[in-house]
């Protein structure tokens, strides 16, 4: 198997020795935007993450295996895929813990007023703040309860929320008081003070979040995106923040990244914007290339047995 590994992992070389122990022929693509660095035609299997938005999938006649390093599938064609019959694995549970921190660490910084107080320190200012907030008693809305999501309950639970379910399948795990399938959304937003999106981008998630259904959210809700920026409609978004509607964002991803400097989200006083960084953890790399070797030898066993 000839194996086309991208810059998009760091692989160290002890894990570059594990791949070669399978009996990979190891070839790379150190910039996944760059020119063609070996024989794509000759490629059986890739690891990448945005690979295949700078080069033709096409160009890739033997390709039977793909492992991407990220967790979402809106980065590849899957229609060909399918249609080919290419073996798919995302990068599902690797980065699940730390977005869910960062989300949890976001609402917490809304409701205890981190910013205003971290102001107040530079300015050598005692100053008490009456107005902050406890999560004991509050309802969480995951939106999207896969593993990303499920990671976010059970954090918002060992705080003493309610946690609510939405999602096109009932969840399984019992960290969900309540459920509820997506064309009934609108009902749980009216009781959510806190809002997280974790749910995938795909045709009838693009946009899902618009003015009409802010409108629905309960007042003063905290909004967390961690999921893709193009499932909110940011305009729409604005002006919830601004007029009330929404007490509150905490967002790590835009439809436009970076985010455009004029934006208006980057002086909102009641918005936590962060760069795509959620994900991050020293542990991301231990935990995804576990993930990628378990596929990897499923699917030559797999191919042997054929």
């Amino acid at each position: 198997m000839r194996l086309l590994l991208t810059g998009a992992f760091a692989f160290s070389e002890a894990q570059l020795q594990a791949l070669r122990a399978l009996g990979a022929e190891l070839v790379f693509q150190k910039d996944e935007r760059g020119a063609p660095e070996t024989d794509f035609a000759a490629v059986d299997a890739v690891v990448c993450n945005g690979l295949f938005l700078y080069h033709d999938i096409t160009e890739f006649k033997n390709l039977k295996f793909v492992q991407l390093t990220s967790a979402g599938l809106d980065r590849v064609p899957l229609d060909y895929i399918r249609e080919k019959g290419i073996e798919l694995y995302n990068a599902r549970g690797v980065y699940s813990v730390p977005m869910a921190e960062w989300a949890l660490c976001g609402v917490l910084s809304l409701y205890k007023h981190l910013n205003a107080f971290s102001e107040k320190q530079k300015n050598h200012l005692w100053e008490k703040d009456r107005e902050v907030r406890e999560l004991q008693g509050d309802t969480a809305l995951i939106v999207g309860c896969g593993s990303v999501g499920t990671e976010c309950a059970v954090r918002f639970k060992a705080f003493g929320m309610r946690v609510i379910a939405a999602d096109i399948v009932k969840p399984q795990s019992d960290v969900y008081d309540a459920y509820f399938p997506m064309q009934e959304i609108d009902k749980a937003l009216k009781t959510a003070d806190v809002i997280v999106l974790t749910l995938p981008l795909t045709e009838d998630t693009r946009g899902f979040f618009h003015g009409e259904r802010f409108s629905h959210c309960k007042n003063g809700a905290i909004l967390v995106n961690i999921a893709r920026g193009a499932v909110v409609k940011e305009k729409d978004l604005t002006d919830a923040l601004v007029s009330g509607n929404l007490g509150g964002a905490v967002l790590d991803v835009f439809a436009d990244e970076p985010l455009p400097q004029e934006s208006p989200l980057w002086e909102m006083e009641n918005v936590v914007i962060t760069p795509h960084n959620s994900f991050v953890s020293p542990k991301n790399n231990e935990r995804l290339f576990s993930v990628m070797l378990q596929n990897i030898k499923t699917f030559l066993k797999e191919r042997a047995e054929k």
